[in-house]
């Protein structure tokens, strides 16, 4: 089924920042036409500049994974999900509204290093760096002179994307803190696992993991292997852990584009088959494969081996 490259472009093919954050515009508008953006707009000024290195007090951001591209990423899924989510009848106050993308775009601040900081590369901070975050976004609150409920709210929020943190054990302020605290744990892993570079990306977040001391794997090989597994279990915890919250997201793009499917799982699930195709033919030169150049060879090797048929809005051909 053929697309318009606009439509394209509202799924994962988004590259400058300031696209993505008109983008997070648009969907909150489709909910809340009169929605005030201004105070999201600061925090995502200065968040550019942290990233970039020019805050005062911090180092450019030094991660290839976690950079701002994964944060705008997860930015612009979270507003599809809360507006999903209000097509089904959920209400959310403009503030938590606020907080929520604020939170979003505070999410992985913790992997910035400081000035001083001149050891390694904020990968050595994985195990960490959500509550080096929390630290961050404290500091900025209180700087920015908000409230210690509005910290509470985002400081849980931050929490719930955790890949080894309890969510029942949060004390959540209210029932709607919860609710978009599971969004945002819910968009950071769809927002990264739907990046069209996901798979050349997987190599840099082996790196961070080695750096952070993550001993879960042997080899960056062993790492990659396990990928499309790590996905069956996310794909588990969003039902058992974040409230099938990425649900929504089918009524979403159902809205917008008048398609009855969930188009970023359906990134993921290809993603994934890649993946699987490229460690059983292609083991000895994965690396190659994983680039965008490589995937289109994959692409076509697929088609002539007679896999799947490719479609315009997964693959991007």
């Amino acid at each position: 089924m053929a697309f318009e490259e606009t439509k394209l472009e509202t799924l994962s093919y988004l590259e400058d920042p300031l696209d993505f954050l008109k983008e997070t515009e648009k969907i909150i508008s489709l909910f809340f036409p009169q929605f005030d953006f201004s105070l999201i707009r600061s925090v995502f000024a200065d968040i550019a500049k942290l990233f970039l290195g020019k805050y005062p007090g911090y180092r450019p951001c030094n991660t290839r994974y976690h950079e701002l591209n994964h944060t705008m990423h997860c930015l612009v899924v979270m507003a599809r999900i809360m507006h999903g989510a209000f097509i089904n009848g959920i209400i959310f106050r403009k503030k938590c509204v606020n907080l929520g993308l604020i939170s979003a775009l505070l999410h992985d601040t913790g992997y910035i290093q400081w000035r001083e900081d001149r050891t390694g590369t904020g990968g050595k901070y994985t195990l960490s760096h959500i509550e080096r975050g929390i630290e961050f976004m404290e500091k900025y609150f209180k700087a920015k002179r908000y409230s210690l409920s509005d910290f509470t709210f985002c400081r849980d929020c931050l929490r719930c994307t955790g890949l080894n943190v309890n969510i029942e054990k949060i004390q959540f302020a209210s029932l709607e803190n919860e609710i978009i605290g599971k969004i945002l744990g819910t968009a950071d892993l769809i927002g990264q696992m739907s990046d069209k570079k996901y798979l050349e990306k997987l190599t840099f977040l082996y790196e961070e993991f080695r750096e952070g001391g993550v001993s879960f794997f042997n080899s960056e090989l062993d790492f990659i292997k396990a990928t499309p597994n790590f996905w069956e279990v996310t794909k588990q915890r969003f039902v058992t852990e974040y409230g099938n919250v990425e649900s929504y997201l089918r009524d979403h793009f159902k809205a917008i584009l008048g398609i009855d499917r969930d188009l970023l799982r359906e990134v993921i699930e290809r993603n994934m088959r890649y993946l699987k195709f490229i460690m059983e033919y292609h083991e000895a030169d994965y690396r190659r494969y994983l680039s965008s150049e490589g995937l289109e060879e994959i692409i076509i090797e697929i088609k002539k081996t007679g896999g799947e048929p490719g479609n315009q809005i997964i693959s991007g051909s």
